[in-house]
């Protein structure tokens, strides 16, 4: 690696900006630079080279116009061994660029501001960022390009050694072109919905940016290869953003239960276990205390809890945290853990645990995305919500008692985290029995009376879609179920609802379906 002889800094995000030149500049590096980021490193004590004194040019058009010139372009295209190359820059003046560090203008913290305007968002598009980004890394071999201020150490210090390796200056370059790639795709993605409106869902072309967290062990099964994949920025409580704190690595198949877990915690405003097995809620309850939940949701199915992903939707405590370790889980997240909790937890050796943080109301949103071969479907998130159970339409003679509604509200919300066909038996706060993903919902309703371990008599009964036939209903006040919640719409409908007055049964139909396939 020869000397650095000259670097351009330019950047919006000034993190570790003055270290960097400062380093630079140790190394006998000319520093050339632009507007505030010139203005910040001679308040350093930087000496520093405005971009316009030394192309020769002004920067012109309210400043538009400043690093877009051949003593730029052509000292950061310019190829060192190339003999034609070092020949023109000779002759036309232009010195080489050995280093560049820019990061662009705030393009989506800007139009994430309320009151954006049009005009405001135009402004912030940098022009001459990319154009310098991308030059520098189309000749990365002869420059070394730095877009990440995390970079700015390492490559410090390979200049400092004199020795930049192809393997790193290939990251960096990879890395421009993932960053102005993902910069590119926020603008189109700003300017289609000023043209087809701020509340399109689903833009003409659909550019999805996930930054690679780890590369797992394997995927579903053993002989696939697995890794996850952080969506960038993303800010709502998840998963995703946890942090591991024990235990062995995340699977693929942990990932999924653990996200599902979390998921329905998080429904609930009351304190809230989920259990999940094979990504289908085989416990879940409210308590009075985090030990009280996790006991009522394990013992609905404690079969089928052996092994399982637990989420709880209030810290660990202590008292739960012996109960988890009196048999064997595979997964915990919680959005925290008192100090003796974790330590009772850590003496499981495998378990993982997983700190969520603080469970707080941030807006949820986002894309359910599914992969197809060749192709993808694409949806918004199921965040159906129902406010009152008691505005809802009960077309049956009896009507629900206070105890049912709570029920049938617990109940709801249960099913709708379940694989479609579902039905959730459930008492107020905890579920009994859990039919998941069968072919035929009065299979379902069988299956959820089988799965019982607990006394079926006097539950309530949930469906995420409607009954095409009485037979769900016979089966149901079968097993001894007084009330039911579900969807309606069939044509049947009024078989239902008569099946249902025969067995003395109310019937709640809530108007939403929640299938999960």
């Amino acid at each position: 690696m020869a000397k650095i002889q000259r670097a351009i800094v330019s950047v919006s995000d000034k993190t570790g900006v003055v270290e960097m030149a400062k380093g630079l500049a140790a190394l006998g590096a000319e520093i050339l630079s632009t507007g505030g980021t010139a203005k910040t490193l001679r308040e350093a004590g930087v000496a520093v080279t405005d971009v316009a004194a030394y192309t020769g040019s002004p920067e012109i058009l309210d400043g538009r116009v400043k690093t877009l010139h051949p003593k730029v372009h052509g000292g950061l295209l310019g190829r060192r061994s190339v003999p034609t190359h070092v020949e023109q820059m000779k002759q036309h003046h232009i010195g080489p660029i050995d280093v560049v560090v820019v990061n662009l203008y705030p393009f989506e913290a800007t139009i994430a501001k309320p009151n954006c305007s049009f005009a405001e968002a135009i402004e912030n598009i940098d022009i001459g960022g990319p154009s310098m980004l991308r030059s520098a890394a189309k000749n990365h071999e002869d420059v070394l390009v730095v877009v990440d201020p995390a970079d700015y150490g390492r490559v410090l210090e390979a200049a400092r050694s004199g020795s930049a390796s192809h393997e790193l200056r290939r990251e960096l370059a990879m890395k421009v072109f993932q960053h102005t790639a993902r910069y590119d795709s926020l603008i189109a993605g700003y300017l289609e919905r000023q043209v087809t409106g701020p509340d399109t869902k689903f833009p003409q072309m659909l550019s999805l940016q996930f930054e690679r967290v780890e590369t797992l062990r394997y995927g579903e099964n053993p002989h696939q290869q697995g890794a996850f994949y952080r969506e960038l920025h993303a800010a709502e409580p998840s998963v995703s953003n946890g942090k591991i704190l024990h235990g062995k690595a995340m699977s693929y198949n942990n990932f999924l239960d653990a996200n599902s877990a979390l998921e329905l915690a998080k429904e609930f405003d009351q304190m809230a276990v989920v259990i999940i097995k094979h990504n289908n809620p085989c416990g879940v309850a409210l308590g009075a205390t985090p030990v009280e939940a996790y006991v009522k949701a394990r013992e609905a199915d404690p079969i089928s809890a052996f092994g399982g992903v637990i989420a709880f939707n209030r810290p660990v405590d202590l008292a739960a945290a012996k109960e988890i370790t009196s048999t064997f889980v595979e997964v915990v997240v919680a959005p925290g853990y008192a100090e003796d909790a974790l330590a009772e937890l850590r003496r499981k050796k495998d378990l993982r645990l997983l700190d969520v943080g603080p469970l707080t109301k941030a807006k949820p949103g986002g894309y359910d995305l599914k992969k197809l071969v060749g192709g993808l479907i694409v949806q918004d998130r199921d965040l159906g919500t129902l406010a009152d159970l008691r505005g809802l339409a009960v077309l049956t003679v009896r009507k629900p008692t206070g105890d049912e509604y709570a029920a049938c509200a617990f109940a709801w919300i249960v099913c709708k985290h379940v694989k479609t066909n579902a039905v959730v038996y459930a008492k107020p706060g905890q579920t009994v029995g859990i039919g998941a993903g069968q072919m035929s919902r009065v299979d379902s309703v069988k299956l959820a009376g089988m799965k019982a371990v607990l006394p079926v008599k006097g539950c309530v009964m949930a469906s995420d879609a409607f009954f095409p036939f009485r037979d769900g209903i016979d089966a149901a006040a079968q097993a001894g179920i007084t009330t039911i919640i579900q969807p309606g719409g069939s044509i049947r409908d009024p078989e239902v609802v008569k099946a249902a007055d025969e067995h003395q049964m109310a019937m709640i139909l809530t108007g939403m379906r929640h299938f999960r396939h």
